[in-house]
């Protein structure tokens, strides 16, 4: 961290003299690069105080996360971490996905949003068509979203990148009818019909199933007979399952299984669930129970562990969960509830909202720049190093 500061607050000319160390370093096997966290996490950008892509880009990297999920397919995001090794999720946005039903439409969308980038070396590995379609009232928005889902699919077929980029959607947990005990798990009426031929898709498409899973939602709206230490993994007798009698103590995983349970219902085995979208606020107004930061940083510091420990649910123990952590950074133009605008693990300033040992560097506004420039030009002698090293 300490090299990387002053990368960051230096001329690039007065940088370059730091460049030549730090190869000798790499070229005698000095250097090592950690391993990256198994976590991902939401970039959401609806606030106007938030440091620039390219300085996010230097704080994930210092924080070791390699997977990020956006809700669109932000330019200024994706040519900033260009050669960082990070994967992204991008996403087409709800008022978009009719217009998708087009092959012609998401053949263009691709072409503008995501080829670019990935010729350009971005690592995109998945689409989210929508988010939470299913959430509200709009039937036409949902009758529309396998329709756009296939139409991406067959486009990127069309440009060779079926296989390599995958398509799917997320869900809110409103999508289920049933989701105790977790073994009876089944979506709500409503949706099961739009369900049964998106779940076939998923299967064909070998794409994951995406839901966004906030147990914190069912302590707040109960707080009296949903226990926090069951919400918080933290120690607890846990909650028997009487089909399966598997025995869960966290909320999390129960509602994991529950989904997994509806999809098997409907008559699929073969498809993954994925946690697009879990979190915990740090603040919320007066009503909203259990918003705090150490309950925030409990939840979240819990989740970290159980994830680096590789751990699946009680269903299905030998697939460790995959969850991305919503989100990066406190969102201050949110609508809605105070909460709504405090679940990030960042302050914009770069600042932890609460300690769980995420400690990474955001370079100042105005120097970062130059760091950039010093690691361009490290590459480009590391390269020339190499090239002659082969010659």
């Amino acid at each position: 961290m300490a090299t990387a500061a002053r990368a960051a607050s230096c001329t690039p000319a007065a940088c370059a003299v730091l460049v030549i160390p730090i190869l000798v370093l790499i070229m005698a096997g000095q250097v090592r690069v950690a391993e990256a966290l198994s976590i991902g996490v939401n970039y959401g950008q609806i606030a106007n105080n938030l440091p620039s892509p390219s300085r996010v880009s230097w704080l994930l990297r210092s924080l070791k996360i390699s997977k990020v999920k956006l809700f669109d397919a932000d330019p200024h995001v994706l040519r900033a971490f260009l050669g960082t090794g990070v994967e992204f999720v991008v996403g087409i946005g709800n008022e978009a996905v009719p217009a998708m039903a087009s092959p012609a439409a998401a053949e263009s969308w691709l072409q503008l949003h995501v080829v670019p980038h990935l010729r350009a070396g971005a690592r995109i590995t998945c689409i989210t068509v929508g988010n939470e379609v299913f959430k509200g009232n709009d039937t036409a928005l949902q009758a529309s979203l396998l329709p756009a889902m296939r139409s991406v699919h067959q486009a990127l077929g069309a440009l060779g990148l079926q296989g390599r980029v995958n398509v799917t959607t997320a869900h809110s947990l409103d999508i289920m009818g049933v989701s105790y005990p977790p073994s009876a798990g089944a979506f709500h009426p409503s949706a099961a019909p739009h369900l049964q031929p998106f779940l076939a898709f998923l299967s064909a498409a070998r794409a994951p199933f995406l839901i966004n899973c906030y147990p914190y939602f069912a302590y707040k709206d109960d707080p009296a007979r949903v226990p926090l230490e069951y919400v918080l993994f933290q120690p607890n007798a846990g909650v028997v399952d009487p089909r399966t009698r598997l025995v869960y103590d966290n909320m999390l995983y129960a509602q994991v299984d529950a989904v997994y349970a509806a999809i098997q219902a409907m008559g699929h085995t073969d498809i993954d669930v994925k946690v697009s979208e879990t979190g915990w606020p740090s603040r919320g107004d007066p009503d909203e129970a259990g918003a705090t930061p150490e309950n925030a940083g409990t939840y979240i510091g819990n989740l970290l562990r159980r994830i680096e420990m590789k751990q699946g649910t009680p269903l299905r123990p030998q697939a460790p969960i995959d969850v991305y952590v919503f989100a990066l950074f406190n969102e201050n133009l949110k609508p809605g509830p105070a909460s709504e605008r405090n679940y990030g693990l960042f302050y914009p300033d770069g600042t932890p909202v609460y300690n769980v040992g995420l400690r990474g560097y955001l370079p100042p506004m105005a120097s970062h720049e130059a760091a950039t420039q010093v690691i361009h030009w490290f590459l480009l002698i590391a390269t020339a190093s190499v090239v002659f090293a082969l010659s």
